[in-house]
């Protein structure tokens, strides 16, 4: 009896936990919600003046980038992936807020159109969220390891106000400013070198009328006053001082490396940049695989000078340049390889891109050092052609995006904001105007072309040109309201000044606006007109409403690029010393700080 009640109550117990398991099986979810279950890891990987032409995916069979190429093949790639403004401070800014740049005070009115100095006081404004604050608000540990270039005091030195870890970073290990020429001593000085030539020749000038009217007083032949010629003397070395005391030490005051709030390298070791940027990412990886973590790379590649080690140095068919763009792939794939090792692939959401177009005009002689956009016309700093906004966009999530996907719709580098916001149970602010959609649904398939139906293009607070995406046709029209003016004659650059003006003499104003179908198109060789169009007039004016429309959205805001604002302040420069003392190395004996 004993053994029979024993015998039933076992046969209960089994029941009891077959069942639930075998119900529980039946409505365990597929491998898309599996992944999604735990809120996934972020990695974004943005290079620094990429052409879409320089990346095997996007057509290169030259260059080789197995490791972005792998990402390509075993994700979604982006053909027409748009950057919100042709150059890095304000395409930068777009991406983190998910907002045209010139809603922020990012995008220019005069031709300094980017962050000029470390010491400068304009920049990220403190009141703007980046998606890094609102995923810090969800509990992600976020890091940003690279380039910043998006300002860092306002009104003190050690302020901060526009500083990483004021926008949403826990973490931030890189350059505030941005890789110039001058970084590198063996390298022909970069920054602002038209206006510096003008500087030396106008000290010269001065200190020649100064030398001219001193041997003059002293021969007889002028009756100028010696207390005059002393008061001239002065001037004109007050003149070269102010000026060389910020333009003859670009190197220390631009060129550093910080952890967090402090400085270590200024000026900065450019031999180990690159070692150092990529052992704080695979750091920043091990230290925070066991809860979900936001890692924005911003790599200094392949911005010049080309920063490139001797690994690399004469390896690819592409010069200097060449070799930059293969270390930066091998980096992508050391990112890849640590994200494996630690048992994140299937939980972990890959982005890469670059903040806009290959930089044609950058030359050394015979040398090219700036990218190329393939088919597209035009580069950098253009705010309207294809070659200076167009740049690959590459998405890998196993198990949640489909591999080897190929999407032909338009999307921009400001959609990633409204992206990694839903991904991790965030709201996007409500009080400000997101420019950016969400682009889960166009990057898993369940809907057929992007949410955007224009796209504005600008060059600093210049409009440029205007996208529309005439989703029923299949029509892409973009009309061009102003170009730049290229030089030589025929040249497509403009290669006499070193970068294309969004306004003034450089550039021309087109009434009717150009116009080109960039789904027949993409090139943009063949402006169409009202003869060649039947629908030109129709296009036109439904993107002249549009623009009407979008105007209707901006609102004045503080020019954080404002003349004031870029110019260097030596109150506000970062420095490791005492100021003007500013040189010290601190990484020879430093061990990753832990967060």
């Amino acid at each position: 009896m004993a053994r029979s009640l024993v015998s039933f109550l076992l046969l209960c117990f089994r029941r009891s936990l077959v069942a639930p398991l075998i119900f529980g099986l039946l409505l365990q979810p597929p491998l898309t919600q599996l992944s999604m279950a735990r809120k996934p890891n972020i990695v974004l990987l943005m290079a620094d003046d990429l052409g879409i032409g320089d990346i095997g995916c996007y057509g290169n069979d030259t260059i080789r980038t197995p490791n972005i190429d792998r990402l390509a093949k075993e994700g979604v790639k982006l053909t027409q992936h748009i950057a919100a403004a042709p150059l890095c401070t304000p395409s930068r800014a777009a991406f983190l807020t998910g907002r045209y740049a010139l809603r922020s005070g990012m995008d220019a009115v005069s031709n300094y159109r980017v962050i000029f100095w470390n010491g400068g006081s304009g920049g990220l404004p403190p009141n703007e969220t980046t998606f890094a604050k609102i995923l810090q608000q969800q509990g992600y540990r976020t890091g940003l390891i690279g380039k910043w270039h998006q300002g860092v005091n306002c009104e003190s030195r050690n302020d901060h106000c526009h500083h990483p870890l004021n926008h949403g970073f826990d973490y931030f290990y890189g350059m505030p400013f941005t890789l110039i020429g001058d970084c590198q001593p063996t390298e022909t000085p970069e920054m602002d070198r038209a206006f510096r030539r003008k500087l030396w020749l106008s000290t010269q000038m001065i200190g020649l009328v100064t030398l001219t009217a001193a041997l003059g007083r002293l021969t007889g032949l002028i009756s100028a006053s010696w207390k005059m010629l002393a008061c001239l003397a002065g001037f004109s070395l007050l003149f070269f001082m102010s000026w060389f005391s910020s333009y003859g030490f670009v190197r220390y005051w631009n060129c550093i490396m910080m952890r967090n709030h402090e400085v270590t390298e200024q000026p900065m070791v450019t031999d180990r940049t690159t070692s150092l940027i990529l052992r704080e990412s695979i750091s920043f990886i091990e230290r925070n695989k066991n809860k979900p973590f936001l890692l924005f790379l911003s790599f200094l590649h392949s911005h010049t000078p080309l920063l490139t080690t001797e690994k690399f140095l004469g390896k690819s068919s592409h010069g200097l340049y060449g070799d930059n763009v293969e270390e930066m792939d091998w980096m992508v794939g050391e990112v890849l390889d640590a994200i494996d090792k630690e048992g994140l692939k299937n939980t972990t959401l890959v982005y890469f891109a670059s903040d806009h177009g290959g930089w044609l005009e950058r030359q050394e002689g015979e040398r090219q050092l700036g990218g190329w956009n393939g088919i597209y016309r035009g580069g950098k700093a253009m705010g309207g052609w294809e070659g200076g906004i167009r740049v690959p966009g590459i998405f890998r999530w196993p198990g949640v995006l489909p591999a080897g996907t190929v999407i032909d719709e338009p999307t921009s580098l400001m959609d990633i904001y409204p992206t990694v916001v839903h991904l991790t149970g965030g709201v996007l602010p409500q009080d400000r105007v997101i420019d950016g959609r969400d682009l889960m649904p166009l990057l898993q398939g369940t809907v057929e072309h992007s949410e955007h139906e224009f796209l504005f293009h600008y060059c600093g607070i210049h409009l440029h040109a205007v996208r529309w995406h005439q989703k029923d046709s299949g029509a892409i029209w973009k009309a061009h309201y102003m170009t730049p003016i290229f030089r030589p004659l025929g040249a497509g650059a403009c290669y006499d000044r070193g970068f294309c003006p969004c306004f003034g003499e450089g550039v021309t104003h087109h009434d009717p606006p150009l116009l080109f179908d960039l789904s027949r198109d993409p090139s943009e060789a063949k402006a169409l007109s009202a003869d060649t169009e039947p629908l030109f007039d129709t296009v036109i004016k439904r993107i002249g409403r549009a623009i009407e429309e979008h105007r209707r959205t901006l609102t004045p805001v503080p020019e954080q690029l404002s003349l004031y604002n870029i110019l260097w302040k030596p109150w506000l420069q970062p420095c490791c010393g005492t100021f003007p003392f500013c040189w010290c190395d601190k990484e020879g004996d430093n061990k990753l700080a832990d967060l």
